[in-house]
This record gives C-alpha cells, structure tokens and sequence, in this order.
C-alpha cells in the first residue's frame, strides 16, 4: 500500500436551509396567521481517529469533503432536515493545521471519544413565524439559511512508538526491527531500503512497546535534503530513540562522525527530539576483525561528549542474533519510568464559519460608509428588500446594534450612503 502521510484537503460544512414564508390556510380560518417552518441547521465536519488505518492515502485523489446542506423550509411550521454531518477518518497521530496560519486545530493522538468537531453547519434560517408581533401580525419575510465558507487544512502524521530507530541507511535498522518483533520489513543491502516507517511491537514477559524503524536520514535532512526529512516528524512522539551505529564501518564510513551527524540532524529539526534519551547500538559487530579496535575508539570519543557520555552502548549484530537480549532489556529498563510523550496542543484558533469578531466601521468617502464583521452578516441574511416590514426590522436592528450610534460619530448625516455586504441604501432619520 502507498504510503502518505502529509496531504492538504478542502472541507466545507453544510449550508442551513432557508426559512419559509408561508401563512396558514384553511377552509374556515380565511385570514390566518404565518406558519412558515425554520430551515434545517447544515452538517457539521468531525474528524475521528480509526486504529485501523496507518496512512493518508484516502486523501491523495479526494480532495474537497462536503457535509451535507440542511433542507428549506415548510408550511404548516415544519422545518426543513437537518444535514447528515460528515464524519472524516483519519489515523491516530494524524496534526491537523489551518493553512493560512499554520496553526494546530487539533492533535487526534489522544482525544476523547477519539473524535473533534472541526467546522459547525450553518445555521437555519427562521421562517416568517418568528417575526410577527402585536404590530406586525403578517410578516412577508423569513431568513435565509447561514451559508458556509471551503476552508483548506493540511493533514500531517506523526507515527505513534514508543521508541524510534534512527541512523543511516544501510546500518541494520529494518533487520533488528524483524528480528525482535513481529514486522516484516523489506531488507536489502543498498540504500533506502525502507521507504516508509515500518512498526513492530516488541513483547518481554508480559510488557510491550511499538518500535518505529524511520527510513535512513543523512546529512541535511532536517532542511530538506534526501529523503529522510520527510519522515522526522515520525520519531517526534517517541518516548526512546535507539541510534544504530555500522560499527564495522564497511562502507568506508567513520562510526563516530555518523554519530555526530544524526544528532546534528535532530537538533537542527527539534531541540526537544534532541533531548529525547537514547540507547546507542553498535551492530555488525559479525563483520569487525579479531584485531579492531573500533569499538574501543567509539567509546573513547563518546566520553569526550558531555551530553552523550552517559548513554548507555550496547554492542549487537541483529544478524547473527547476538546481544538482542541485552538490547531488550535496556530498551524496558529505559521506558519503565519515562512519561507517555502529551500531544500538541491546539493553538489559539477559532475554525468556526460564523463571524463572531468586533464590527468594523469605516468611512470610505464623502457621505459614504462600510459596516463589517462581528454580527453583521448574520443581519444581513435576515433582510428582504422587497418587503416593507423586513427593512423596519432591518433598520431597528440597526439602531438597537448601536450600529446607527457608531456611524454617527464618524460623522455619518442623513443622506449618506452605508455599505453592508452587498447591500447599499441611504441613510433616513
């Protein structure tokens, strides 16, 4: 199966239904009164986790999620149906970001109910029978239903593991994840094997934990060089990192400079994965001569380095299966007191299609004026130019809003021109 685990998607909650104006009619009330039905509210956009999914590859070719639209409407104060809600399946750890900010909505790793309403429908319009009064007994007009804005957001998944294996291609990753756990990763001796984050589940007596193998990372990753940038992002949940170092140095590499270049990587991409514990491993141990000296040489150069002289160096070759127990051991020994990594947390963010933020006033000219934002759009959905009483109700709402007060103080007089929306009329005492 591809494997995707960024995409940017379009979604878009339902529209409300608009009210209706109808009056009641029957064979012996001739003169009854208005029994239009409110229009039903839009669906809303949630997203929920589904454990059974690992990728976004849903996502490559379905870009734009469209919740239903709520129905119009009826006579006899029926209202109209609400919108199904639309409900989006994502994978657990799956960061979800508006676009235009960057800013997180939300985290799905941990949520309750393993679900997040994204984007609320629209609201409906009421039909006319709210609108009548002792003085206006026979409203002409109802309210359209709230109409809803696309919004884009990007998808982005962080692997959940308890520990991350990291270290360059080709050093033995994917052959010590399939030899301590059940998975099944492919292996070959050339680089970029793995092209994805491949998870096992590693059991010892009755305790368990997730191993991630993150493809091989190289110099310049975390600025976007080669491949192993694109999957950073997976070792950031991770609780332990295991660094697998080739200790054989076959392909003419240096151990310790291999060391110090992925742990420049991690920090360049994250002080905090940078300060994630590790375990270091030196593998291939098979292929070292009776007379190397390299192990000794690593360990020399580790103690020189204040923040990693205390890791813990486990010598193994996933290979021949030799120091894997020890390797285990230390991995539970490790994890046993360390905290669950806490999910992201949103950030000040309102993702909501109604425009809750202050009015704004502006004089665009001599005698002309703008009126935007916080509750206008919502007062403009309820006019009907055509009819008489809508604009009353228009106009006394405009007073009751203090929107007439503040147009004053800007200078506004009779006769000028206030714009609201697409709506533009003059100004009367």
């Amino acid at each position: 199966m591809l494997f995707i685990d960024k995409v940017k998607i379009y979604i878009k909650a339902g529209n409300g239904g608009d009210g209706v104006t109808s009056f009641r009619r029957e064979k012996y009330v001739p003169n009854g009164g208005p029994d239009g039905g409110d229009g039903g509210h839009g669906g809303n956009v949630i997203l929920k986790i589904d454990d059974n999914i690992n990728t976004l590859v849903d996502f490559r070719f379905g870009k734009h999620f469209n919740a239903q639209d709520g129905q119009k409407g009826e006579g006899k104060n029926c209202s109209g149906k609400q919108g199904q809600d639309l409900i989006i399946k994502v994978p657990r750890g799956t960061v979800v970001r508006d676009v235009k900010t960057n800013k997180v909505i939300v985290d799905m790793y941990g949520l309750e109910n393993d679900e997040f309403l994204l984007l609320k429908g629209g609201f409906g319009g009421k039909g006319n029978q709210h609108f009548a009064s002792s003085r206006r007994q026979a409203p002409m007009f109802s309210q359209s239903g709230q109409l809803t804005d696309e919004k884009e957001i990007s998808l982005e998944l962080k692997t959940i593991a308890d520990v991350g294996l990291v270290g360059f291609p080709n050093v033995g990753k994917s052959t010590l994840l399939a030899s301590v756990t059940d998975a099944k990763p492919k292996i070959a001796n050339y680089h970029f094997t793995t092209l994805t984050p491949n998870l096992g589940v590693l059991k010892y007596f009755g305790q368990t934990c997730v191993i991630a193998d993150i493809p091989g990372l190289i110099e310049g990753a975390s600025e976007g060089v080669g491949l192993g940038h694109e999957f950073l992002r997976h070792i950031e949940r991770t609780r332990l990192i295991v660094h697998i170092i080739d200790i054989s140095g076959s392909e003419g590499r240096v151990p310790i400079e291999d060391f110090d270049a992925i742990n420049k990587e991690l920090k360049a991409y994250s002080q905090v994965l940078s300060n994630r514990p590790q375990i270091i491993v030196l593998n291939k141990t098979d292929m070292l001569s009776p007379d190397s000296e390299n192990i000794k040489v690593f360990k020399q150069e580790i103690k020189k380095r204040a923040e990693y002289k205390d890791c813990k160096i486990v010598e193994i070759s996933a290979f021949a299966h030799r120091g894997l127990d020890d390797l285990i051991k230390e991995i539970f020994a490790k994890l046993k007191d360390m905290p669950n990594i806490q999910a992201l947390e949103s950030e000040e963010f309102e993702f909501d299609a109604r425009d809750t933020s202050s009015i704004e006033y502006k004089k665009l000219d001599n005698g002309v004026f703008e009126v935007r934002g916080g509750l206008v759009n919502e007062l403009i959905r309820k006019i009907v130019l055509s009819d008489d009483d809508s604009l009353n109700y228009f106009q006394k709402r405009l007073k009751s809003d203090g929107i007439i007060s503040q147009l004053k103080k800007l200078g506004m007089v009779e006769g000028d021109t206030i714009i609201m929306g697409e709506m533009e009329f003059e100004y009367q005492e």
